[in-house]
């Protein structure tokens, strides 16, 4: 028997409808996809998020209020201005506040380098220092370098301290 089409030409021809029948689906799979996921609704007040980054510097009571009220400020960020944006995470993690940097993660906010130093993550800051070294003098909000944070994380950031200082970290 002979074939009338290679392999390569009939990939071509057949597109991705015919992956989407072979998985049972008789929608192409990008459609799917897009479907999935779910609406975005409208953007977050401004007024609203950027009280919900300034109160994450000191405030867990009302983080607690505004997280419940509006859960999806959860990574929502304020912009400060100039390509200076911060998260909520962001704010507990430069001044210190373990307290709220933890009640955020624990809802799902996404954690950076910077905050883990603060919580004394020297696991996770020295594998993404492995990974790209190149952030050892990276600026996070407000141009706020690893020690600095790591120096706000007091006793329990100690190690991660010790560490930067020994790569040369800013």
């Amino acid at each position: 028997m002979r074939t009338l089409f290679s392999r390569k030409q009939f990939l071509a021809l057949t597109g991705g409808s015919l992956a989407a029948m072979l998985v049972g689906s008789p929608e192409p799979l990008q459609s799917q996809t897009t479907q999935s996921r779910p609406p975005k609704g409208d953007p977050l007040p401004l007024e609203l998020v950027k009280e919900w980054v300034g109160q994450a510097h000191k405030n867990l009571d009302r983080v607690k209020e505004l997280y419940t009220q509006e859960p999806r400020l959860l990574n929502a960020s304020f912009d400060h201005g100039g390509g200076d944006f911060e998260s909520a995470l962001e704010a507990a993690g430069h001044v210190g506040n373990r307290d709220i940097a933890e009640f955020l993660l624990s809802k799902g906010a996404r954690m950076n380098i910077f905050c883990a130093a603060m919580l004394g993550e020297l696991k996770l800051v020295k594998a993404t220092l492995k990974a790209f070294p190149e952030l050892k003098t990276s600026g996070g909000p407000h141009g706020l370098k690893l020690l600095h944070h790591a120096k706000k994380g007091g006793e329990r950031a100690k190690a991660v301290l010790a560490y930067l200082e020994s790569i040369g970290a800013e």
